[in-house]
């Protein structure tokens, strides 16, 4: 059954992904991630397939309008379409491309930041009232840190309520935070709430984990102690590394190296920093060595990369 709702400029009735189509493209004015009125809700328009492009996801759920789009998480490969959505539990380095997408159909999602303290809260008000593991998720990893379920009409609703609240700004302080606690609910008794709940729960391993990829995150330019990220998760070196790749799809050096490089090209794009400074600022001790990981993850070497960026924002920025 096609879910509808009343269109409020007419007697027609257009269905949810309909409505949630005119109102993203409404307020993505350009190719790219735009920012909204709404606090931590971002939007994305692509008007035609793309290259391989790498990220670092954040505690987010990304919700997938119109078009389609593949991620790589280390050696996993996700998909997801059309009134699909993905749930990132941690900040994860990700390679993406945009696979379907056209003027006339573009590629269009919503991203939702989510705080983890938030989706804890969440767990503990639900309980026992929290519906257990599904058995068709299509993770097939319990502990992965990147999970992809449909939307339901009740999940397509909530969303369409909270975009829909930037046609109307005065509303936003006070019917915001509603909308978007009821899509973390939704996410939560939904088919991978088990997953979200699991690294929210303070006794479990994939929220040990979640707490060692912090502390990568904040010390990326630190040198590596896998003993010492052991000993503060209380795990065993082993279990640590095995329990990270089962979350990340990597192993931790490989994790800190993309935090780096990621780091790195920010410092380059939006502080103006030469590639040796910034390579030394992220924790290379070698600018050559910088410039040939550089080159193999994101495609060229550090100037020519920024120079790209740098033009591929001005253009954005005059449209």
């Amino acid at each position: 059954m096609t879910a509808t709702i009343p269109e409020i400029s007419g007697n027609l009735t257009l269905n949810l992904q309909q409505q949630l189509a005119r109102v993203a493209r409404q307020w993505t004015t350009y190719q790219g991630i735009q920012g909204s009125a709404i606090d931590g809700v971002e939007l994305v328009r692509c008007d035609e397939p793309s290259s391989c492009g790498s990220s670092v996801y954040e505690p987010s759920l990304c919700f997938v309008i119109q078009g389609t789009k593949t991620i790589q998480l280390g050696d996993r490969e996700i998909t997801y379409r059309p009134l699909t959505y993905l749930a990132s539990s941690v900040h994860l380095p990700v390679l993406g491309r945009i696979v379907d997408a056209s003027e006339e159909q573009p590629y269009l999602a919503a991203k939702l930041k989510v705080d983890p303290q938030e989706v804890a809260e969440l767990v503990l008000e639900l309980g026992d009232k929290a519906p257990p593991l599904h058995p068709n998720e299509s993770c097939p990893e319990i502990q992965c840190g990147l999970c992809v379920s449909s939307m339901d009409e009740q999940m397509q609703s909530a969303l369409y309520r909270l975009l829909r609240l930037l046609d109307s700004p005065s509303d936003i302080p006070i019917l915001a935070p509603l909308a978007r606690r009821e899509i973390i609910y939704r996410a939560l008794v939904g088919e991978m709430g088990s997953r979200m709940r699991k690294f929210a729960a303070v006794d479990s391993q994939a929220h040990r984990i979640s707490t060692v990829i912090s502390a990568l995150k904040d010390h990326y330019a630190a040198p590596l102690r896998i003993s010492e990220l052991a000993e503060a998760a209380n795990m065993s070196e082993s279990t640590l590394y095995h329990s990270f790749k089962q979350v990340t799809r990597m192993s931790p050096l490989q994790f800190q190296k993309k935090l780096r490089l990621h780091e790195a090209r920010r410092l380059m794009l939006i502080e103006g920093l030469e590639a040796a400074t910034a390579s030394y600022r992220v924790g290379y001790e070698s600018p050559s060595h910088f410039s040939r990981e550089y080159s193999r993850m994101f495609g060229a070497p550090p100037k020519a990369d920024v120079t790209l960026l740098r033009g591929a924002r001005e253009t954005a920025e005059s449209v």
